[in-house]
C-alpha cells in the first residue's frame, strides 16, 4: 500500500480518491485502482500468497466478497506505448451487493401526485420506522441545534416525518399536451448523515421508448430486453446538481421529463401513467401500492352534474313558457 505499512493484514479505507461512478454514468471513473508493495513475498509465484479475506465498504456495509481466484496475468503497456509488461500473478475477487444486508429497512421510498387529482399519494407511514417518543434520538427535528455535534456515520438521521425514509422520490405528472404528457421528479433527501456524490436514479415506465427530453438530468436507456426500451438511468448534471446534499433547505435534486404520446398506449386511467419500478443508488425504492395511485375524475358524477344540469334547465324554461301562458 502506497504510504502505509501494514503486517499480515491491510486497511485501504483511509486512502481515499474520489467517487467510483456506474459504467453508464462515466466509464472513464467506472473503475479504480491503488498499489500494494508486499515485502518478504518472494519473486516466484511460489512464494507469492493468494490474498484472503477480502471486504468491500462502499461506503457501508452490504459487499460480500468471494476468495479471489487465479486468472491470466495482466498485461501493461508503458507510456509510450514500445514496450510490454506482464504481472507475475493476477487474482480476480468479485464482490456482490446486497440490500437486504446494507440495512435492515429499505433506503428510499416513493410518493405520487397529478395534476388531475388533489390526492398526493405519500411514501408509507411508518413503513421504514415510526417516530419513537419514549427513545428520543429515533429522528431529529428539522431545526434541532445537535445535529451538527452528531458524529458522523453511515447509520441515517433522519429527519422526523411520518414515514422515516432517509431518501423520498416524488413522481408528479405535471401536464397533459395533444401529443405531449410531462412528468416531474423530485428527489428529496431526509438524512442529516449522508451526501449522495453522483447519485443515479433507475426507472421503468413503458413510455421511455418515447422520451423527448430531460430537462436538468442526464439520461441513458438500459435495455434488459432487446426489444423492450422501458428502462432508463438518470443522474445529475456535473457540477449543477449532481450532488444530494444532507437533508435542509438544499438537500433536494429535480427534474422534468417531456414523453412523446403513443396513441397506441398511453392512457391516464389505471395509474398508467406512473413509474412500475424505481431505483436509487441501485436501492429497491418501496412503491405506494396500486389501489391508492391518484385516479381520473370520476365520469359518473360529471354525467349526474350535467343531468340535473339539463333538468333545472328543463324547469325553468318550462315555469317561463307557463308564466308567458
Amino acid at each position: 500500500m502506497m504510504g502505509g505499512e501494514t503486517t499480515e493484514q491491510g486497511d485501504c479505507s483511509r486512502f481515499k480518491g474520489g467517487v467510483l461512478n456506474s459504467w453508464a454514468q462515466d466509464p472513464a471513473t467506472a473503475a479504480s485502482s491503488f498499489q500494494l508493495s508486499v515485502g518478504q513475498s518472494g519473486t516466484t509465484n511460489k512464494t507469492v500468497r493468494v490474498p484472503v479475506n477480502f471486504t468491500l465498504k462502499a461506503p457501508g456495509p452490504g459487499y460480500t466478497c468471494g476468495p479471489a481466484k487465479i486468472v491470466k496475468p495482466s498485461r501493461f503497456v508503458t507510456p509510450y506505448g514500445r514496450r510490454e509488461t506482464q504481472a507475475m500473478m493476477t487474482w480476480n475477487v468479485t464482490c456482490t451487493y446486497s440490500q437486504f444486508l446494507a440495512q435492515e429497512a429499505p433506503s428510499c421510498c416513493v410518493s405520487f401526485s397529478s395534476f388531475y387529482n388533489d390526492t398526493i399519494v405519500p411514501c408509507s407511514k411508518c413503513a421504514c420506522g415510526c417516530q419513537n417518543t419514549s427513545q428520543p434520538g429515533s429522528c431529529v427535528e428539522s431545526k434541532a441545534s445537535h445535529i451538527a455535534l452528531v458524529a458522523n456515520s453511515y447509520t441515517p438521521l433522519v429527519r422526523c416525518t411520518s414515514h422515516l425514509w432517509p431518501v423520498r422520490v416524488h413522481w408528479h405528472i405535471k401536464l397533459n399536451y395533444k401529443e405531449y404528457w410531462r412528468v416531474k421528479i423530485t428527489i428529496t433527501n431526509f438524512n442529516y448523515n449522508m451526501n449522495y456524490t453522483e447519485w443515479n436514479l433507475v426507472v421503468q415506465h413503458p413510455n421511455f421508448d418515447n422520451l423527448t427530453q430531460s430537462f436538468s438530468f442526464n439520461y441513458k436507456s438500459i435495455t434488459p430486453y432487446t426489444a423492450i426500451n422501458d428502462t432508463a438511468m438518470l443522474w445529475g448534471v456535473k457540477f449543477y446538481n449532481d450532488m444530494l446534499l444532507e437533508a435542509g433547505p438544499l438537500g433536494n435534486v429535480q427534474s422534468e421529463l417531456l414523453f412523446r404520446k403513443d396513441k397506441a398506449t398511453f392512457t391516464l386511467e389505471e395509474g398508467w401513467a406512473f413509474p412500475r419500478r424505481i431505483y436509487f443508488n441501485g436501492d429497491n425504492c418501496v412503491m405506494p401500492p396500486p389501489n391508492v395511485y391518484p385516479g381520473l375524475p370520476n365520469s359518473c358524477s360529471h354525467q349526474l352534474t350535467s343531468a340535473l344540469g339539463l333538468l333545472v334547465t328543463l324547469l325553468a324554461a318550462m315555469a317561463l313558457l307557463f308564466g308567458h301562458a
